[in-house]
């Protein structure tokens, strides 16, 4: 389906989880393949959960794609804005590359805007490979060739656009940590889900220590997502709030992140378009 081109991963996984689609339907883990995982001292809840992990952070757009959207940006002191973004999908032989990008009125500190800011992120996904996050070098001097900052691990846990979104939640990077794990299978929002538990064994102080995602059976899209932080607090949820039916099939029309120890929000919406 096309949901799962769209730029936004986290966002396009989350759009077949609502899709009765049979080409995307699989049994409770039963076609997933095993990858050749060394299985010493692993429990099959560990096997079962890194072969799931590896086949989500694996997902491939079947093409170029660019969608726009907005998002919707509630801080911790209840100011709304409402900045229009644009996502883009260019997929390679071995590899694919997301671009997020916004273009906002305003300061970096103050939601009362006064000034242009740009927000331009861009992660790269390589098979087999950890992901690649990077920003144009906005501040370099024209003869400087670095065109790029790639980011480190701590980086990549900021903000997107001054959302709840970080960088990292854009690239679904709990996927690539060493430690998965089903946990269990239970019923949300409707669907039939397997609990993947993906933790990271050496979280920085501002990022995440544990990522539990519902993801659905038939057709392994994410129904819901809980993020814990480096104390083992809960941090933020993410949920996919509606679909709509574009060309016969079922795209992620909007999903919200919420910060529930900040009480800020975001709320990202799709225009989804007939073609």
């Amino acid at each position: 389906m096309r949901g799962i081109a769209a730029t936004i991963l986290f966002l396009a996984v989350a759009a077949t989880a609502q899709a009765n689609n049979s080409s995307n339907s699989v049994p409770f883990l039963g076609n997933i393949p095993q990858f050749h995982l060394t299985t010493n001292k692993l429990s099959d809840a560990e096997i079962q959960g890194r072969n799931l992990a590896k086949q989500l952070a694996n997902a491939r757009p079947i093409g170029n794609f660019t969608n726009t959207g907005i998002l919707q940006i509630r801080d911790n002191q209840g100011k709304s804005v409402t900045i229009p973004v644009q996502f883009e999908v260019f997929a390679h032989d071995s590899s694919w590359e997301a671009n997020y990008r916004t273009e906002i009125v305003g300061t970096n500190s103050d939601i009362n805007f006064s000034r242009t800011y740009f927000s331009w992120s861009t992660i790269i996904h390589s098979d087999g490979q950890p992901n690649i996050y990077r920003i144009p070098n906005v501040s370099r001097p024209p003869t400087d060739t670095n065109e790029f900052i790639y980011l480190n691990p701590n980086q990549i846990m900021t903000s997107f656009a001054r959302s709840d979104f970080w960088d990292s939640d854009l690239g679904l990077e709990f996927f690539h940590w060493p430690e998965q794990k089903i946990i269990k299978k239970e019923f949300s929002r409707g669907r039939g889900c397997m609990v993947l538990e993906s933790t990271n064994p050496n979280p920085s102080p501002n990022g995440y220590s544990k990522v539990d995602c519902w993801i659905d059976e038939e057709s392994l899209g994410i129904v819901q997502a809980k993020a814990y932080d480096a104390n083992g607090k809960l941090l933020k949820e993410f949920e996919p709030k509606s679909f709509k039916k574009v060309n016969g099939q079922w795209e992620l029309k909007d999903m919200e992140i919420r910060n529930v120890q900040t009480g800020s929000r975001t709320r990202i919406e799709f225009d989804l378009k007939a073609k």
